[in-house]
């Protein structure tokens, strides 16, 4: 058997009724067409970018923070497990590049994209949907996949079922330093009583 073939399912897969995914979609569409701000990630991590960057959403979803990325001029490609959720991401924000994959297990050289990565995103709680216990193997998937001092803004909510210490272990594990921790994307101080965390990590 393979490792692809045993990988543990992510949660979004394995957890989620049918339909979830479409109401997932039909949900920040909503949200757009009311004019919600939904492009405070890609802000936080525009901040730490150099112009024209090279952007891995990891976990993309339905695409807005790629595409909100993509529209400041920075080339991004979109990873992502749910293929209705890939589906809305293509057709409603063209630009990107969006592939699917699991995030324990991708390779995106086989996918056609092989040059490395100015830096990474993690957003949408998507930390606390991949398999229990695939913590450390998908930071380390990410970070192969980017270059030498390269961030990842990683960020989640602490009442899904991720601890925050179990994440700073993982973060560990996969030899990557934390170098900032946020209470929310718009920079608030954290504290240990935050209920959501923003955390910036870099490769080596």
């Amino acid at each position: 058997m393979s490792n692809e073939e045993s990988q543990p399912a992510p949660r979004w897969v394995t957890d989620h009724e049918s339909g979830h995914s479409e109401w997932y979609v039909q949900r920040f569409r909503s949200l757009a067409a009311q004019g919600a701000d939904l492009e405070g990630e890609a802000r936080f991590l525009d901040a730490l970018l150099p112009r024209h960057a090279r952007v891995l959403d990891a976990g993309c979803g339905p695409g807005r923070v790629g595409a909100a990325l993509h529209s400041r001029g920075h080339s991004v490609v979109g990873v992502d497990i749910d293929p209705i959720l890939l589906a809305a991401a293509k057709e409603d924000h063209p630009g990107p590049v969006w592939l699917q994959a699991d995030l324990a297990t991708m390779d995106l050289s086989a996918l056609g994209e092989s040059d490395p990565f100015d830096a990474a995103i993690v957003a949408g709680n998507v930390m606390t949907f991949i398999a229990i216990g695939t913590g450390s193997q998908v930071l380390r998937r990410i970070a192969a996949h980017l270059k030498s001092g390269a961030a990842i803004a990683v960020g989640f909510g602490r009442d899904r079922g991720y601890d925050i210490s179990t994440f700073d272990i993982d973060t560990q594990e996969a030899n990557l330093t934390l170098e900032h921790r946020f209470a929310t994307w718009d920079l608030r101080p954290w504290t240990i009583a935050s209920d959501f965390a923003v955390s910036v990590l870099r490769t080596p």
